[in-house]
């Protein structure tokens, strides 16, 4: 497994690689990996000729405050991700500055209502603008055939698929399932930083969505509601990621 930094090394690679024939996955990541991640670049390899992991923190997807905070305290292991990676069988690591990915500011903005306006978008202004930033940043430098994606970060997923309508790139999305804790808890970076009272609460989302997307169907928003509050009580956590990800998937409609 080779570890690049610069872009232009990892393109002059790329052009071997394809003048053998071989497709390229792009597995895009963050760093701080786990066996969610594990699970992607495994099917990556299985799929491709060689497989690209990149681990670049992307600032431009923490623009607020509260972004910044989240972005100093997003977790750096650059040594134990590679380790990750050459066990998983990947071929390349991609690990730029940010002075490298951006060596000037980046300023495109992209908007695709309404995926990018409801749930997260609208708790979190310009971050997905970020995100589609640095995605079409890492499709123009690896020219993948196929970007895989965990279906944790469902709300990402549509956004980055309009974006790939939107500039016309040609690479495949490819879905892979979340990887879960033995309690239901989808495996994420920023799970250390949930407090024990967090992480006790955290795997009741996943279980209301799931018993919820099961009772809503032929049965009125209220009903839905008042089978949540009954089942869970009245925790507004769980009440709103709920609602909020039943009515973006269609599952429920008209929530006020």
């Amino acid at each position: 497994m080779k570890l690049f930094r610069s872009i232009v090394e990892l393109q002059n690679e790329l052009f071997e690689v394809r003048k053998s024939g071989k497709k390229v996955g792009l597995v895009p990541t963050m760093g701080a990996l786990h066996e969610g991640h594990a699970s992607l670049v495994k099917r990556s390899v299985a799929e491709n000729g060689a497989t690209v992991v990149s681990v670049f923190l992307n600032p431009t997807q923490f623009r607020r405050a509260e972004g910044q905070q989240d972005l100093e305290r997003y977790p750096r292991t650059l040594d134990a991700d590679c380790a990750l990676l050459e066990a998983c069988g990947a071929d390349y690591v991609f690990a730029p500055s940010v002075e490298e990915m951006y060596p000037v500011e980046d300023k495109r903005q992209f908007d695709f209502p309404p995926v990018t306006t409801v749930m997260e978008g609208a708790h979190r202004p310009g971050h997905f603008n970020g995100v589609c930033q640095v995605v079409s940043r890492l499709f123009y430098i690896v020219r993948p055939d196929r970007a895989y994606f965990g279906e944790k970060d469902w709300q990402q997923i549509a956004v980055v698929k309009a974006m790939v309508r939107f500039l016309k790139l040609n690479v495949q999305i490819v879905e892979c399932t979340t990887i879960r804790e033995a309690d239901g808890l989808a495996l994420s970076s920023r799970n250390v930083r949930l407090t024990p009272e967090q992480r006790q609460k955290a795997p009741l989302i996943a279980r209301t969505l799931k018993e919820s997307a099961n009772f809503a169907p032929e049965k009125s928003v209220q009903e839905v509601i008042d089978y949540v509050v009954r089942k869970y009580g009245k925790d507004r956590v769980v009440q709103i990621v709920t609602f909020g990800t039943l009515a973006a998937r269609g599952v429920i409609r008209d929530v006020g």
